[in-house]
Order: C-alpha cells, then structure tokens, then sequence
C-alpha cells in the first residue's frame, strides 16, 4: 500500500504540470483578447474538469467512463492549442464503461502520444484511444500515428518497464501501479515503428 501510494503521488506530481497549467492559462487568455467567449468558457470548463478527476477526493479508483472523461478534458484543451496538427477518437463499448480501473491510466499515455508522437510529425496526426472487451479482461489502446521511435528506443523502453531505471516515466509509474494492484492478471504491450506511430496496449481484469 505504501508503495502504490508513492507511485501514484509520482504520477500525480507530473500530472499537475506547471507548464501544462501555464499553457492553458496564457491559452484562455489570447482567446479572451480575441474576444472568443465561447472557446474561454469551453477551455475553463475542460480545465475544471481536468482537475477535478485528478484530484478525486483521493480517491484511487475510478469507472472507465470518468476516466475517458478525463482523457477527453485533457485532449479538448491541447485541440485548442494544436488545433492544426491534432484529431483524436474515443472508442469504448457501452458495457464497459462501468467497468473500474486506476485513474490517471490513461492520460500519461496519451500525454506521450502527443508530445513524442503527434508533434513530432509533420502535418495532422490522429490518437485513438479504444476500449473493448477480450475474453475476461479489458483491452484498452492508445495509438497515435505520429513520428514512432527507432527499435533501439523501443527495446529500451520495453525493458525499463520492469526496471528503476528512469526511462519513459510515465509508462512505467502507470505500469507499476497496474501491476501493484493487479499482478500478472495485467499486462502492457509496446509496438512502434519510425514514421508510422505507437501503439501501447493494456490488458485488465474487468471488474
């Protein structure tokens, strides 16, 4: 229990980011300037949102449903800023949206999806985050098709997940927190090819 408490207080601490925060703010502000109500009032409401399910009253689990809620809060807003090269799709079947896990699971994913993949590609780039059912457990993707990585770095990042060494942080601080929950009853897959994007796949108990 002490263990996952401090893994999730990591996660949260880059969670909280400064410079997300500051982004958004000086964001909602030129939209002000420009006299743009309706983007202001929308970005404060994703804003609140995104807080709001980070902070949770402490809580650490929470539904699939307000967890892609999360997601979805976090994406509006960076749309809003990288509204040229960013399109996103949420998928999840109905059934599942009651269906419980760890929050803040998913947004490091797609946080990665966006700074080390979308960006770094020229052009629009797309993420899906997809939610489905196989066998018993839940299976969840977050794929972007942005700039990939060589298979040097994704070997290295494959093996950091089950090591301290401090290599894609938020891959492996949300990987440790599923496994000190779930055991072997989880799993995270990594696929990636230069120029073609990333795929990373979480296996979990429904429940």
């Amino acid at each position: 229990q002490i263990r996952l408490r401090k893994a999730e207080f990591e996660l949260l601490q880059a969670q909280i980011n400064p410079h997300f925060l500051y982004n958004t703010l000086d964001t909602i502000v030129w939209l002000a300037e420009a006299g743009d109500q309706k983007r202001v009032v929308s970005m404060v409401g994703n804003l609140s949102d995104f807080f709001r399910t980070s902070l949770n009253q402490g809580k650490d689990i929470i539904s699939i449903r307000e967890e892609l809620a999360h997601v979805r809060s976090y994406l509006e807003i960076q749309q809003v800023r990288y509204r040229d090269i960013l399109c996103y799709e949420i998928n999840v079947q109905p059934e599942l949206r009651a269906c419980v896990l760890p929050k803040l699971t998913l947004q490091p994913l797609v946080e990665n999806a966006l700074y080390h993949g979308i960006k770094l590609r020229r052009g629009l780039g797309c993420i899906l985050v997809d939610a489905a059912q196989e066998d018993d457990r839940v299976r969840i993707t977050v794929r972007d098709d942005g700039a990939g990585m060589p298979p040097e770095r994704l070997q290295q990042l494959r093996q950091s997940l089950d090591t301290e060494e401090q290599v894609g942080f938020g891959l492996r601080t949300v990987y440790r927190r599923l496994k000190l929950l779930y055991g072997e009853q989880c799993s995270m897959e990594l696929e990636s090819e230069p120029n073609a994007g990333t795929t990373v796949t979480l296996r979990l108990p429904i429940r």
